[in-house]
């Protein structure tokens, strides 16, 4: 399928994807515990500008708001008949900010994960799992979005879920996995392991990945356990700016734009091709990270000491891979916004 991705990623050794879409609305004024989904109708300029931060700051993706947009998350707001809707509409922005910039801009629809927990653990069916994404991808797809863009997945069985919902809808697509849990996803996925499920799926994503987790230096190596399986598909990789920290009643990331630069190339370093940032990436980390990756020359893989000396420390031992790894857990509440 040709699109304006494939052909991005046809010509680019790298391509540069935005950063936080939750940290940037509350810096807006939205509230903690509200659907920043609402905010695409009721404080469309505020979405605007959103977008506006990412290609301003050099970008060549951006993500639509449109993470929790899905009936089993908006359900939780007596919205859950409205997530064709405010998908919809969450594109149609993103649309209008693309197609006014004066350079090749992708729009990528946005879908992050139900909330739900999936049979036989959980109650959530395939089917019923499938219809929620397709619900989406339908809105998301009307409103002009040029591809979708799966993030932020703990459990297999919801990226399949997800890509059959995608074929349904005739789109393309991206997907992300968050490796938090000492390098496995919640449900204890490895890197490798998501490398072996992404070529078994009947629709594979344009290009897979990771985003979120812990700090910039654990996703990282996730990307390199991507990259020793020498997938055919190109990869992502979309980190926090730092770890979180809680100050003076609020989240907050330190991360600097400086060490945000020096993740970039190290992403791209570690075969990393889409490269952006998560939560607590703003519009100054992603200068620094488009400066960094036009100047700075491509090198060999970093090493993870050099990550670790450059980014911080790892924050488990294990990449997921050892005897030591950390079993699965039930996975939480995620975020009502990505970021």
């Amino acid at each position: 399928m040709t699109n304006a991705l494939t052909k991005m990623l046809l010509e680019r050794e790298w391509i540069l994807a935005d950063g936080a879409t939750g940290t940037n609305l509350f810096n807006m004024g939205l509230s903690s515990g509200d659907a920043p989904e609402l905010w695409n109708e009721t404080e469309p300029q505020k979405i605007k500008a959103l977008y506006q931060i990412a290609v301003d700051a050099g970008s060549d993706i951006f993500l639509t708001n449109s993470f929790g947009g899905n009936a089993a998350r908006l359900k939780l707001h007596g919205a859950a008949h409205r997530a064709g809707e405010l998908s919809r509409i969450a594109a149609e922005i993103g649309r209008e900010v693309a197609d006014r910039a004066n350079r090749d801009i992708v729009v990528a629809g946005s879908a992050g994960p139900t909330g739900e927990i999936m049979q036989p653990v959980g109650a959530l069916s395939h089917a019923d799992a499938v219809e929620i994404f397709h619900a989406q991808a339908a809105g998301l797809k009307a409103g002009g979005a040029d591809v979708l863009w799966l993030e932020t997945i703990s459990a297999p069985e919801e990226y399949r879920a997800a890509a059959e919902a995608f074929a349904l809808a005739d789109m393309p697509w991206c997907g992300t996995m968050s490796f938090d849990t000492a390098g496995r996803t919640m449900m204890g996925l490895t890197a490798p392991a998501m490398v072996e499920m992404v070529k078994s799926l009947e629709n594979p994503p344009l290009a897979f990945g990771a985003n979120c987790g812990t700090g910039a230096s654990d996703l990282l190596r996730t990307v390199q356990g991507f990259s020793a399986v020498k997938p055919k598909t190109p990869i992502i990789a979309k980190g926090n700016a730092g770890i979180p920290k809680y100050v003076d009643g609020h989240i907050h990331y330190d991360g600097t734009p400086e060490l945000m630069a020096d993740y970039a190339v190290m992403a791209r370093d570690s075969g990393a091709q889409i490269i952006g940032g998560c939560c607590g990436t703003m519009g100054v980390h992603l200068s620094a990270m488009r400066e960094a990756l036009e100047t700075r020359p491509k090198s060999e893989m970093p090493s993870l000491d050099a990550i670790r000396t450059a980014l911080g420390d790892f924050s488990s031992a294990s990449d997921g891979t050892g005897s030591d790894s950390a079993p699965a857990r039930r996975p939480r509440r995620r975020r009502a916004a990505s970021g």
